[in-house]
């Protein structure tokens, strides 16, 4: 799997590609929008910064994504809301800021690879059982009654296990963005479904001033 790191700051660029390396994946680069326009055709998945000469990050998303459904990680140090709202809305996976963690990003580089692949029918852990092809949640057997949005929850945090997930990314992925909602949202969606989780409520954990993130101590 070749992924495509595109940063005007070649440091940056090395630090990334040492961990994909290191992750049995193969890296291409680019150091602006219009370089990573030409090489997109070659890429599993595109790591991607916004402010770059030539052409910045978002043009040149919205171009690969008229020809490609790529897989594409924002990574950038602009932290505004409206930058990462308006990243989502343009169609992105995820958005990371600046500085950042670099195993983070690996760990969500490979989130959104297993999401695109979809390899995964069911999702087991001790007796909790999410049968993804018949959209049911069970626990011991027992299927969960959940709504159709907690369920989109869950499968989304188990998708993205071990990430801290924000509430406006929330929002977004569960509700997409041209639902008008706020945090109070989430957070009253996630509360009912940790009650139905019953005893695995703690799988979901609050992220202070952030979200949240779905932890399984393995």
């Amino acid at each position: 799997m070749k992924v495509l790191i595109v940063d005007d700051e070649k440091l940056i660029r090395d630090v990334i590609k040492e961990y994909c390396l290191g992750s049995n994946y193969d890296v291409i680069e680019a150091e602006n929008g219009i370089d990573a326009i030409d090489k997109a055709k070659d890429a599993d998945m595109i790591v991607m910064d916004i402010m770059m000469p030539k052409m910045d990050g978002f043009s040149a998303y919205k171009i690969i994504k008229e020809k490609y459904n790529t897989p594409t990680i924002i990574l950038s140090a602009r932290s505004e809301e409206y930058d990462i709202l308006a990243g989502f809305d343009l169609g992105i996976d995820d958005y990371m800021t600046k500085p950042f963690s670099p195993k983070e990003l690996i760990a969500r580089i490979n989130a959104v690879m297993k999401r695109y692949k979809g390899e995964e029918e069911t999702f087991i852990y001790k007796d909790l059982k999410v049968d993804f092809l018949g959209h049911a949640a069970y626990i011991n057997e027992k299927e969960l009654l959940l709504t159709p949005k907690e369920y989109d929850l869950l499968v989304y945090f188990i998708n993205n296990k071990g990430i801290a997930l924000s509430r406006e990314q929330l929002l977004n992925k569960i509700w997409n963005y041209d639902y008008i909602g706020n945090d109070r949202t989430i957070d009253t969606h996630i509360k009912m479904l940790r009650n139905n989780l019953g005893k695995y409520r703690d799988l979901i954990t609050t992220v202070r001033g952030m979200g949240y993130k779905f932890d399984i101590q393995e």
